[in-house]
């Protein structure tokens, strides 16, 4: 079967193309369900930018459920405040139906293809078992090099795993992830059809994503957790989850700077950028992650697919090991548990860069996508053309 992408286009305007009908996974069946009732209450337009762009909308395809659902926050507000939510028969509820598609989403776009039921196996246990793995193997090569156990010299951690090595290690994992992460991006977008990207639905998506605007239930007070009292809690750890990762990643580009383009070669001093950057930034990704992790543990089990719960605790463990084995590793500089420090911080890294593509650290690639598509969406006239529009 086939159906027309467009309505009629007026004179002089391209032709219409049309694209095959896929049909929808019970999943996606259910938001299509919710989002008709939705569009005939509208109690919820103001909450977040999910209700206005159902409204540009009279049925819901694949594409735009899955758009919908990973422009979705989580945030719960719109549940406590329907009037169809459970026990109602309609059993409206949109944020648990949302993230299981936004599973579902991660599942399809995956690449390649076959690894997409890794996202179904990634777990608490799994993450933290490869990352203790890792941290083993990498372990008993120290102890077999040098001894796991000894007062390092002036090269620091260079005397256990030379540069050169770990480059080889590090540099193919991690450009595999954001290569494979970007081919499932690319496929997102391809599907959406978004329009030409300009420079203010550019700038809005980012200030939205770097805010996290939409975690602020629509009026600042917060998200729902584990009741109907607003939080900013969840918004906050959030933040210093993010900001913290980003500021670990510039500590490691501005020391491969100072590495190859300066020849200065690390161990570097407490005062230098690289330390400030990565202490700081261990400090707030610890911080975040324990933050998200209690708050994960104490929420409600309709804000969310309790299915995709392992997944969410192992990406969130994770990270919580790789700031915290970060932080442990710069107070070992100099005391012979250095070679074992290290073999931990780098198993838990290289357990984050393998599941990376396949974990939670997707949905903020895709959301981000769903943020840029309705920046550019918002901005072009309604293909309805009902009313006032």
């Amino acid at each position: 079967m086939w159906r027309p992408e467009t309505l009629d286009a007026p004179p002089g305007a391209p032709q219409r193309r049309v694209i095959p009908i896929q049909a929808l996974t019970p999943a996606e069946d259910e938001v299509a369900r919710q989002m008709q009732i939705c569009n005939a209450c509208r109690y919820c337009e103001g909450f977040c930018a999910v209700f206005p762009a159902m409204t540009r909308r009279l049925e819901f395809g694949k594409a735009d459920v899955h758009f919908l659902a990973n422009l979705c926050h989580n945030c719960g507000a719109c549940l406590h405040a329907c009037q169809y939510a459970p026990p109602h028969e309609f059993a409206i509820n949109v944020p648990q139906a949302m993230a299981r598609v936004r599973g579902q989403t991660y599942t399809d776009y995956a690449w390649p293809p076959a690894l997409g039921a890794l996202y179904r196996r990634n777990s608490l246990v799994l993450a933290t078992a490869l990352a203790a793995g890792l941290a083993l193997f990498l372990a008993l090569a120290a102890a077999s090099h040098g001894g796991l156990w000894h007062t390092p010299g002036a090269a620091g951690f260079y005397e256990v795993f030379p540069h050169g090595l770990m480059v080889a290690l590090f540099a193919p994992v991690f450009l595999f992830a954001l290569f494979a992460l970007g081919m499932g991006v690319r496929s997102f977008w391809k599907d959406q059809s978004p329009g030409a990207i300009s420079p203010p639905a550019a700038g809005e998506a980012a200030h939205d994503a770097l805010r996290l605007k939409y975690l602020d239930g629509g009026h600042g007070e917060g998200c729902n957790n584990e009741d109907d009292r607003f939080t900013l809690a969840r918004r906050r750890f959030h933040h210093l989850t993010f900001y913290g990762f980003l500021l670990c990643f510039a500590a490691t580009v501005t020391g491969t700077l100072y590495h190859y383009a300066f020849g200065w070669v690390a161990p570097y001093g407490f005062d230098t950028l690289p330390k400030i950057l990565g202490t700081v930034g261990g400090v707030m990704l610890v911080a975040g992650t324990a933050g998200l992790f209690h708050l994960h543990r104490r929420r409600h089990p309709e804000h969310g697919a309790l299915e995709q719960r392992p997944m969410d605790l192992g990406f969130i463990a994770l990270l919580f090991l790789t700031g915290l084995t970060g932080l442990a590793l710069m107070l070992a500089r100099g005391t012979p548990a250095l070679a074992l420090m290290l073999s931990l911080h780098l198993g838990a890294v290289m357990a984050f860069f393998l599941t990376m593509p396949y974990s939670k650290f997707a949905h903020g690639v895709f959301r981000s996508a769903a943020l840029l598509k309705w920046s550019i969406e918002k901005r072009q006239p309604s293909r309805l053309a009902l009313g006032d529009d």
